[in-house]
């Protein structure tokens, strides 16, 4: 069996109106990269035609393989198990919306033989995107960049292309709650960027909605930052000396001015409101933290596979 030189690893949702399309695009890229390919394509849990139609271009095309998962994981897993099956040296993840142009995978590849491990796509654009998508995205990137322990570079996603060094070290950690991007720069190595136009969806409904991508957000901050840990810190001596202060400020009043009219059910109500607020807040932040805990100790399995066929799993060799 003749090991892969470049994996191209793509995870699938709901995608039947982009296959064709990716898969076409693929093959013309393919066909200028040197050594062998091999393409996994992940399909997690769509509900339309589209492992069907992975079925039948891996019927046709020896160098496809895929993965079916038992149901919808989503797209972070769905990569982790994309990478837990390359065996080529160099490893390029990308989504199948079109919107990762499969064309930038040579230039990657260039940059990849000048001596580096890691090349990620830099959006500098999103074409046909909402002021409200753009602005969220560009406010997370550089908030997370602040808190973050590890440097993550603004306006990137998933599409890069990684050495097999790399993506060993990745399989090897054992984490669940998994943000790729953030593990990518914290694994360290030679790292570069290739900045992109980003191409609006060539076709189908956006799969990352707003409560997704607010998951993912999240997600992020916390694998990667004890900063939200510290405001809760921050906030709990701040409420303590406002408390300090109404004590001292109720005190004299009621001492000093006893007609005033601060002194009362509204002052008391206004109070309680507050360190209500306070309270709940940080809870709110603990329990971000505790529940990654929570998913980290039950020691359940990241995904489960449904069917997986290709030179991967040894069930075909190339001919």
């Amino acid at each position: 069996m003749t090991q892969p030189t470049v994996s191209i690893i793509i995870p699938i949702y709901n995608e039947q109106e982009n296959i064709s399309e990716l898969y076409h695009r693929l093959q013309a890229v393919i066909k200028q990269l040197d050594g062998e390919t091999e393409l996994i394509l992940v399909d997690d849990g769509s509900r339309d035609n589209s492992l069907n139609l992975i079925r039948e271009i891996y019927n046709r095309d020896y160098r496809v393989n895929y993965i079916s998962l038992a149901r919808n994981f989503g797209h972070q897993i769905a990569v982790t198990a994309g990478l837990n099956h390359v065996r080529g040296q160099i490893v390029v993840v990308m989504d199948a919306d079109l919107q990762d142009p499969p064309e930038l995978i040579l230039p990657m590849v260039d940059k990849w033989r000048q001596g580096y491990q890691v090349v990620y796509a830099q959006r500098l654009s999103r074409k046909k995107e909402s002021m409200l998508k753009r602005f969220t995205a560009y406010a997370f990137y550089r908030i997370l960049r602040r808190l973050a322990d590890v440097s993550i570079p603004p306006d990137t996603g998933d599409f890069c292309l990684m050495d097999r060094e790399v993506v060993d070290i990745l399989n090897a950690m054992p984490e669940r709650n998994r943000y790729i991007r953030g593990l990518r720069a914290w694994v360290g190595f030679r790292q570069t960027a290739i900045p992109f136009e980003r191409d609006p969806r060539f076709a189908g409904k956006v799969k990352y909605s707003f409560a997704k991508s607010w998951a993912l957000a999240i997600n992020g901050i916390i694998s990667f930052s004890r900063v939200p840990l510290k405001l809760a810190t921050y906030l709990g001596m701040l409420s303590a000396a406002a408390a300090l202060l109404m004590i001292l400020l109720v005190l004299y009043w009621r001492l000093f001015d006893p007609a005033s009219p601060l002194i009362g059910y509204t002052l008391i109500t206004i109070a309680l409101f507050f360190l209500g607020s306070v309270q709940l807040f940080c809870i709110g932040i603990l329990g971000e933290y505790i529940g990654r805990i929570y998913e980290e100790v039950k020691g359940r399995p990241i995904y489960t596979v449904k069917e997986m066929r290709g030179a991967m799993n040894r069930e075909r060799v190339n001919s």
